[in-house]
């Protein structure tokens, strides 16, 4: 992608009421742009780091479940019959805006903010025996909450991206077992993603969802907003609300901050019974499906990566999610920066080529800002050498190397 062609530019300065260093940055580097709290636009730099991450994402769910689509408008009948029409203190209703649209209807929905109550007669309809259970689906789609302050970035938003997924169970064990195949699951698109060495599964309260524990993935990042207790004897982590008497003064405990990735919850029966949601089992008795519930919120985990990897020039992109493999700058306007754009695309390296007329500062300056993992320049300096200057975002110090050896240099970061 040409820089010149894209349609947005990077800012010089962050905006002025940012809290968080996600939200700083990935509106000044030109990733997102926000359309009032809580509510983002995802720009084109910003749009191909999300589907990046949520392909990834996609990838290892295929592993462990079928992937459909279910809608965010849903029925308020939904929401009265599992007793949460009331009691969800983040749920949004949608209706008719106007008089003109009211006159066509005046029907209320409910902006679902999570599915289950959706989810279990959906699948209710096609599952009533033992044999076709377990069943797991998942959804990428857009979810809704009314947070009562939303805020640091893309961490707490009203509107964002989640992966939703659910399992359907003939009995608990069957559940646990496919509980911590999902652990597993998780465990591997945090690796993929670059933030594995640094995630714990720790246990938390289950919220609206269980009266057991549910479970979170917690990155250790300076800028997190949860507490992290680590039991360096047992190897248990427990967010705070959840933490041992008596931890806050024991040295076997690790205490340090951390932004949830994910979470997984152990439902049980609590659905599938406001829905009489059953199954026939071998002997010909009903009984009621087990169920499980897993989250990820993929907006979400974009602003922790940038919280987690950044330093004070801008963005550090892990490979893996980078919006473009290679940042391409031209301070000489020759054929060259063309040649080696072509060679790049060719070999199947995504690259963002800054061909615009700016100084050489502005140009490094955006790089930084943007934090693809590899920086091409074609300067004076490697014309003269006949080769092409690269640098690594985290590292200082460029070098030049031949354009045959570039392919390899990018593909060993």
């Amino acid at each position: 992608m040409k820089m010149s062609k894209m349609g947005i530019r990077p800012e010089k300065t962050s905006p002025r009421d940012a809290e968080s260093i996600n939200h700083k940055l990935l509106v000044q580097a030109g990733f997102i742009h926000q359309e009032m709290a809580g509510v983002y636009s995802f720009l084109p730099l910003g749009l191909r780091v999300l589907n990046k991450i949520e392909g990834i994402v996609r990838k290892h769910m295929d592993e462990i479940g079928s992937e459909l689509l279910m809608p965010a408008l849903s029925p308020k009948d939904y929401w009265r019959t599992t007793g949460r029409l009331e009691t969800i203190d983040v749920l949004f209703k949608a209706c008719a805006a106007n008089e003109v649209s009211l006159a066509k209807s005046d029907s209320e929905y409910i902006l679902c903010p999570t599915h289950e109550d959706v989810v279990t007669p959906l699948i209710q309809a096609y599952n009533p025996s033992y044999k076709d259970l377990p069943i797991t689906v998942y959804q990428i789609q857009t979810k809704f909450r009314n947070e009562p302050r939303a805020k640091s970035g893309l961490l707490r938003c009203r509107e964002f991206r989640m992966k939703d997924l659910y399992s359907f169970h003939t009995d608990e064990t069957d559940l646990k077992k496919f509980y911590e195949d999902a652990k597993r699951v998780y465990m591997d698109i945090f690796n993929e993603i670059g933030i594995g060495d640094d995630t714990v599964v720790a246990l938390a309260s289950g919220g609206d969802f269980t009266k057991d524990y549910s479970h979170e993935f917690q990155t250790r990042c300076d800028n997190g907003e949860d507490t992290i207790y680590f039991d360096k004897t047992t190897k248990i982590a427990y967010n705070k609300e959840v933490k041992p008497e008596g931890a806050d003064n024991n040295p076997n405990f690790e205490v340090y901050s951390a932004s949830e990735v994910g979470n997984i919850f152990p439902l049980g029966t609590k659905y599938s019974k406001a829905y009489g949601y059953e199954y026939t089992d071998k002997d010909g008795s009903k009984k009621p499906v087990v169920m499980g519930s897993y989250g990820l919120g993929t907006s979400r985990l974009m602003g922790v990566l940038v919280e987690k990897f950044h330093d004070d020039k801008g963005i550090i992109w892990p490979k893996n999610v980078a919006p473009f493999s290679v940042h391409l700058i031209d301070l000489q306007q020759t054929d060259e920066a063309q040649k080696c754009y072509d060679k790049l695309k060719k070999n199947g390296i995504d690259v963002l080529w800054d061909d615009r007329d700016l100084s050489a500062g502005e140009k490094f300056a955006n790089a930084d800002l943007i934090g693809c993992p590899v920086r091409v320049v074609i300067s004076k300096r490697s014309l003269d050498q006949e080769g092409l200057e690269v640098k690594l975002r985290n590292e200082s110090e460029s070098k030049i190397i031949s354009s045959d050896n570039l392919k390899e240099f990018i593909e060993n970061v």
